[in-house]
């Protein structure tokens, strides 16, 4: 088994950004991008309330559902253009931070 670490999601991106442009018909991805922001969007809404429908259920599927979650997140992401570098950026500035001081202080500049 390749080792288990954050990588995995930089990987899967990568991924995810080469099915741009591919065949619908043989690329659940490439399916997603063709239909647009708009439809990538909902499936993650989708899967969100799936993965809290879980955890609350405490059910053994959450992981899975999870890794649906992130999968979609990556999905939107791409289409965005956004790296996963600039989210790990972001989160690594809020390292140390707490919560309630980070959020007002994003409140003050909106």
């Amino acid at each position: 088994m390749a080792d288990l670490d954050g990588s995995i999601l930089d990987r899967l991106f990568a991924t995810i950004a080469a099915r741009r442009g591919a065949d619908p018909g043989v690329s659940y991805t490439a399916k997603l991008f063709s239909e647009g922001r708009a439809r990538i969007a909902k499936k993650l809404g989708e899967e969100a309330i799936e993965t809290v429908i879980a955890a609350i259920a405490e059910d053994a599927s959450l992981a899975a559902e999870s890794a649906d979650l992130l999968y979609h997140l990556l999905v939107l992401w791409a289409d965005a253009g956004i790296a996963p570098a600039e989210i790990w950026a972001a989160l690594e500035e809020r390292i140390g931070v707490s919560g309630i001081a980070e959020k007002a202080a994003r409140a003050h500049k909106g």
